[in-house]
């Protein structure tokens, strides 16, 4: 479902929320490129992002990756935290998300968008909630209903998704997980 050229959707409680939509480049991380001398581009990705990533999931969560650049280290990453959904080279990243709610089959009012940067806003349109990292462009923050506190690349997925879980309940439940462990 995607709402005529000017409109926007109304966002939507967080008890709704379904599916995760990230940018890698800014929100996954820091929004550096570092290159080596052979060309390679080096990804720095925060351990507490795809710890709540993780939970997301256990809490049976979906999350997909939208990102314009190509890499396999998107991929290997998404590998590793169980992210299903991976569209890479997306140019045009409302392209990519129309094919992401087709193959996850969530209404556009369940999807969660993080994004930093002009591509992004196509998509925080169409979704039923948008989330600027915290060094977002202003274009993307005036956009979010809601800003992180942290950065990309320094726990803000963390944060939408603790935020996410404690107003679906479930945040109680990953922590009583930790607390009760014995000796």
């Amino acid at each position: 479902m995607l709402l005529p050229e000017g409109e926007q959707m109304a966002h939507c409680q967080l008890e709704q929320i379904e599916l995760l939509v990230l940018d890698v480049d800014g929100v996954l991380t820091a929004g550096e490129v570092i290159l080596t001398d052979a060309g390679n581009m080096i990804y720095q990705f925060c351990t507490q992002d795809g710890s709540g990533i993780k939970y997301w999931h256990r809490c049976g969560g979906k999350t997909a990756i939208i990102t314009g650049r190509e890499s396999k280290a998107v991929l290997i990453r998404a590998q590793q935290l169980g992210i299903q959904y991976v569209y890479q080279a997306a140019l045009k990243k409302i392209e990519a998300y129309r094919r992401c709610l087709a193959e996850t089959g969530v209404d556009p009012a369940a999807v969660c968008y993080v994004g930093d940067d002009l591509p992004d806003l196509p998509p925080m349109r169409y979704c039923g909630y948008p989330v600027a990292v915290a060094n977002a462009v202003e274009p993307i923050k005036e956009a979010a209903a809601f800003v992180t506190a942290r950065s990309g690349g320094q726990g803000a997925v963390r944060e939408v998704i603790e935020r996410i879980l404690q107003a679906q309940g479930k945040w109680s439940g990953i922590l009583e997980g930790y607390r009760d462990q014995k000796l």
